[in-house]
């Protein structure tokens, strides 16, 4: 077979490497014709069009030897394989090690007495301890006045504060303002450094930091001390919309091209292996890539337990230690890793969301072939377990499924404006509703559902509820007052080459339930649940009402 990534793989590699593959006999060549045929397989398989990757070794004088390929289409209009290491991804969380080292250059900054802007008095010293009340007085308030005084930086980016995502609770036009300071309104899940939750909005509150305490926006602040340094071209891909929010925890697009040269410096312990510049500050880099929160308890097959730093997992693979993180985000599927005992660091970049697994699957096949390991397959194990959580099997019941016990109030009933002092105002609509704004949400649903061919319940409600990754809401009913929820942004016309009506929605993260509360014929409002895990542990912690226990309670109007 004749592998067309070798055409752009020999033209990149003698542009762009600091030195040539065959200058450098002791550098083993990696992405070798059976690893890209273990690439294609990948593709072959998968719903994939394209995957880019770029791997980086440094020769015995430290400088980067980077091999790069790509195979598939870059759009659903290319045909054949067109896409090439240049073409731009979307990072999602592979950005978040950029926001956690502006905040150790920033840090450094006020050691060295470059910073612009004095800290508050109660700051003595500020460093990876420093409480989050304490820099941002007046904005930063938890729901838990322990964990509202005590949560310093580490527990933040670390996803130790004892709050789950909440990403319904932020719409496009907030700010990281907004964000700070609705999180006093949010409920917990967790006491502080009790569990680790995954939550972006402490990324946002720490872009908030820099624009506070450098005086610049966070992505000019990242521009001049991270990307230009190291000559990469990294842009802010969200629109200004949205960019405030995004920009810390996932707003950044690249391609393995620019990523190379951050693995490059990564795997030189922060310090540009060219320039020799120092990028991460040798504290900082210590700092985030030590794990402090457990992310997956168990091993699973040749994959250790899971940590948790700031900014980047760390694990152990075969016996290798591996510090990665992966991103998600509609349309792209993202992997960045490398292995600092093994001299060894990989962007991989898919055009399709969704596909951890696979791109999971390729990291460890590139480990196997530079470290001379047995060819199998980590991801298979690893991201199984994941794949296969109780909360997923919820999930993905509750979006089809007929209802087993009939509703209690007629379907009318729940219909009307509910509201949340986080979350804001939703108001649902039932089939029959004959309003303005219920005609315009029942239309961008109608073209989809007849489409689909699947059979309706009876029991359904819909509404507009525009955020960042959704538009709109369905619930279905599933059994008395439960309804299952669907956050979706349906394309009625559908969307460029596709001209089938069809909504979009995270089979993971937009899907949950929503559970009503009624008092004789009347309904008083509901439980948003989203996080399965989060709400069993609330119901733990408290007296286990669905007012207590949901990611949000809506009071109707």
């Amino acid at each position: 077979m004749v592998y067309y990534p070798y055409i752009i793989l020999l033209i990149y590699v003698l542009l762009h490497s600091g030195e040539t593959l065959a200058a450098n006999p002791y550098v083993k060549k990696v992405i070798t014709p059976a690893v890209s045929g273990f690439v294609e397989s990948v593709l072959n398989r998968s719903t994939i069009p394209g995957i880019s990757m770029g791997v980086v070794r440094l020769d015995q004088s430290r400088q980067p030897i980077v091999e790069l390929a790509a195979w598939g289409r870059q759009t659903e209009e290319s045909d054949g394989h067109d896409l090439s290491p240049d073409a731009l991804f979307a990072l999602a969380s592979c950005s978040k090690a950029f926001l956690v080292t502006s905040i150790g250059l920033l840090m450094e900054d006020y050691a060295h007495g470059r910073n612009v802007t004095p800290l508050p008095s109660t700051v003595e010293v500020f460093d990876w301890d420093t409480k989050m009340n304490d820099l941002l007085p007046g904005e930063w308030a938890l729901e838990d006045q322990w964990a509202s005084a005590k949560t310093n930086l580490r527990d933040a980016f670390g996803h130790i504060t004892g709050l789950p995502r909440h990403e319904l609770s932020y719409r496009p036009g907030d700010t990281a303002v907004d964000v700070v300071q609705r999180m006093r309104y949010l409920p917990p899940a967790y006491e502080l450094r009790e569990h680790w939750a995954y939550n972006n909005q402490m990324f946002m509150a720490g872009a908030r930091i820099i624009e506070k305490y450098a005086n610049v926006s966070y992505d000019t602040f990242v521009t001049s001390r991270i990307i230009k340094p190291l000559n990469m071209r990294i842009p802010y891909w969200f629109s200004d919309e949205v960019n405030d929010l995004f920009a810390g925890p996932g707003g950044a697009i690249s391609n393995v091209e620019d990523m190379s040269r951050w693995l490059a410096m990564l795997l030189n312990g922060g310090v540009d292996p060219q320039t020799k510049m120092t990028i991460v500050p040798a504290s900082t880099f210590a700092n985030m890539t030590t794990a402090r929160g457990i992310e997956n308890g168990a091993p699973a097959g040749d994959v250790s337990i899971v940590g948790y730093g700031m900014g980047w997992y760390r694990m152990s693979y075969k016996g290798h230690d591996v510090v990665w993180h992966d991103g998600a985000i509609p349309g792209f599927s993202l992997l960045v890793a490398f292995l600092p005992g093994d001299n060894l660091g990989s962007a991989i970049l898919a055009n399709m969301d969704e596909k951890q697994s696979d791109t999971m699957s390729i990291l460890c096949r590139v480990i196997d072939e530079t470290l001379d390991l047995p060819q199998d397959v980590c991801a298979d194990l690893w991201i199984s377990d994941v794949a296969q959580t109780p909360m997923n099997r919820m999930n993905e019941m509750n979006t089809d499924e007929m209802a087993v016990d009939s509703l209690p109030l007629e379907l009318n009933r729940y219909t009307g404006t509910y509201t949340n002092i986080a979350y804001g105002n939703i108001t649902f609509c039932s089939p029959d509703s004959s309003s303005s704004y219920c005609e315009r949400v029942l239309q961008d649903f109608m073209p989809i559902e007849a489409a689909s061919g699947k059979p309706l319940p009876p029991a359904r409600l819909y509404a507009a509820f525009r955020r960042v990754w959704s538009t709109h809401v369905r619930l279905r009913h599933t059994s008395g007052n439960s309804f299952g929820l669907v956050l979706s942004a349906p394309f009625p016309s559908g969307y460029g080459h596709e001209k089938t009506p069809f909504e979009y929605y995270d089979s993971v993260q937009s899907v949950g339930r929503v559970e009503f509360v009624t008092g004789g014929q009347n309904v008083l409002g509901f439980a948003l649940i989203t996080d399965e895990a989060a709400a069993a542990a609330r119901e733990m912690r408290t007296n286990g009402t669905l007012k207590m226990i949901g990611d949000a309670w809506f009071t109707k109007s």
